[in-house]
């Protein structure tokens, strides 16, 4: 970082600090108890966090803090990408991330970037930016949950307690329930739905194929929906990593598949027109579904999770229907 910029965060961090003290802030207030005018306190895992009631200038550093905040009417100013160059996630509304500025990529933020953004909130977490929580709490309020995947749910609610929006949070919460309940309906309610093995695969450019378990965002959604999964992947754990050789372990009654780089170079070209993917029983029953990456990957959160939610049931009902 440069001299320069540190000298101007650290001198902006003491003048908050001094106005803070002016206004009687302390650090030993109960989480969401309103400090003072205009601002409240939010309990993350880094600590206690004083933030603005009503923050206007937000910027985002993962996918997640990314869904929520435009689930939540938000319009970041900033928003790190997943590579150097690539889009904001491409299943969000376009219209909702006009004027987002990029701030370098997810683990890896522009500190110089985002304090010339002026931003009065920033959303993260322990697992990509703990090295940076220092750099950054003296820019702007920094909310961190402790990690994403599987957690997207706490971390919605901690973001919409930063965001001061808990009472929107409440209303898509009740939203995605009742989603869930019609899917599972549709599945023929949660005992039919128990007894369907359901997988999701991805063909990686550059490494093995990937069986997720339970422990990822797409295992949680599964839960939710109460269907079943296959033995070796109804268990802790991120994924089963499996050699094309080895893709009969991906056996299930349905399948959702997704392809993250080159098809041919993630062995998906080679690997779903050979032998072994077609002896597999969703291939054979017709209900094994290729899915948008960008969505099943990148969509960590409730608007995501309802677009996941969308596809599976398009899917699932036009198969049912052949």
């Amino acid at each position: 970082m440069p001299r320069s910029f540190a000298l101007r965060v650290t001198v902006a961090a003491t003048a908050l600090a001094l106005t803070l003290a002016a206004c009687g802030g302390g650090s030993d207030e109960p989480a969401n108890k309103a400090s003072d005018a205009g601002t409240h306190t939010v309990s993350t895992v880094m600590g206690e966090v004083k933030v603005k009631d009503a923050p206007k200038r937000v910027v985002v550093l993962d996918t997640d803090a990314l869904d929520s905040a435009v689930t939540l009417g938000f319009t970041p100013v900033g928003a790190t990408t997943v590579a150097d160059g690539a889009p904001f996630s491409t299943y969000l509304p376009e219209d909702r991330l006009k004027g987002v500025k990029p701030v370098g990529v997810i683990g890896e933020p522009n500190l110089e970037a985002i304090n010339a953004l002026k931003p009065d909130l920033i959303l993260s977490s322990k697992v990509r930016d703990e090295k940076n929580y220092k750099s950054l709490s003296q820019i702007a309020p920094t909310v961190f949950s402790d990690t994403t995947g599987p957690t997207w749910r706490e971390n919605f609610e901690l973001h919409a307690d930063a965001l001061g929006k808990r009472n929107e949070a409440a209303s898509v919460v009740a939203g995605y329930d009742a989603h869930i309940k019609r899917l599972t309906t549709t599945l023929g309610g949660p005992a039919a739905a128990k007894k369907i093995k359901v997988g999701f695969v991805r063909f990686v450019e550059g490494a093995d194929t990937r069986l997720y378990l339970n422990d990822t965002f797409v295992g949680s959604v599964f839960k939710d929906l109460q269907v079943g999964r296959p033995a070796n992947q109804d268990t802790t754990g991120f994924s089963l990593d499996v050699s094309p050789e080895q893709i009969d372990k991906a056996n299930a009654d349905v399948i959702f598949y997704s392809t993250y780089g080159d098809p041919k170079q993630a062995k998906e070209t080679d690997t779903v027109g050979g032998p072994l993917w077609k002896s597999l029983d969703a291939v054979k029953k017709g209900m094994a579904f290729k899915v948008d990456d960008n969505v099943w990957m990148l969509g960590i959160g409730y608007t995501g999770a309802g677009k996941v939610l969308d596809e599976m049931e398009k899917d699932y009902t036009s198969a049912a229907k052949r």
